[in-house]
This record gives C-alpha cells, structure tokens and sequence, in this order.
C-alpha cells in the first residue's frame, strides 16, 4: 500500500482515535456501564472504522484504477466518482 504512505499520519491518528474509542468500550463494559451506553460506543466505534476502510479504498480507488498514463484501460473520472460515492455510502 505504498498510496497511503502520503496520507501516513492522517491514517496513524484515525487508527489511534479508533484506539481510545475501543480503550473506552472496554472501561464502560469493566465498569458495567449500561448496555444503551456501550451499544452506543460501539456503534461509534464501527463508525470510525467504516470511514477509515472508506478514505483507504478511495485512495486505493484513485491511485490505481484511475491512472490513464499506466494504464488506457482505466475507469474514467465520472465512473471512479460514482464508485467512491458508493463506497463512502456503503460505510456509512
């Protein structure tokens, strides 16, 4: 995944944000904080993960579908755009 190496430490401090919100899970559930309250977290959580998996499949997307120098066969613009839209509203 060399295309992410650009975005590095975007991608480093979503995965450490990730990381807290996982940390506090596990506090609310060592606590016994109310199921309302965990399921919430949870869902955040998955939130957060889902919007990571989306920002590295768009990069994915652009860096190696889209490249016409590398490749004539390549999606065109209006149809890469059309797949990121999806994928940003299939993770949401």
């Amino acid at each position: 995944m060399s295309h992410t190496i650009r975005e590095k430490q975007k991608l480093i401090n979503r995965v450490r944000r990730i990381r807290g919100q996982v940390e506090a899970i596990e506090r609310a559930l060592e606590s016994e904080l109310g199921c309302e309250k965990v399921m919430h977290m949870i869902a955040g959580c998955r939130g957060a993960v889902n919007g990571l998996l989306a920002e590295v499949v768009e990069d994915h997307v652009r860096t190696h579908l889209v490249d016409r120098e590398r490749d004539p066969d390549a999606l065109k613009e209006d149809a890469v755009e059309q797949l990121v839209e999806v994928v940003h509203s299939y993770f949401k």
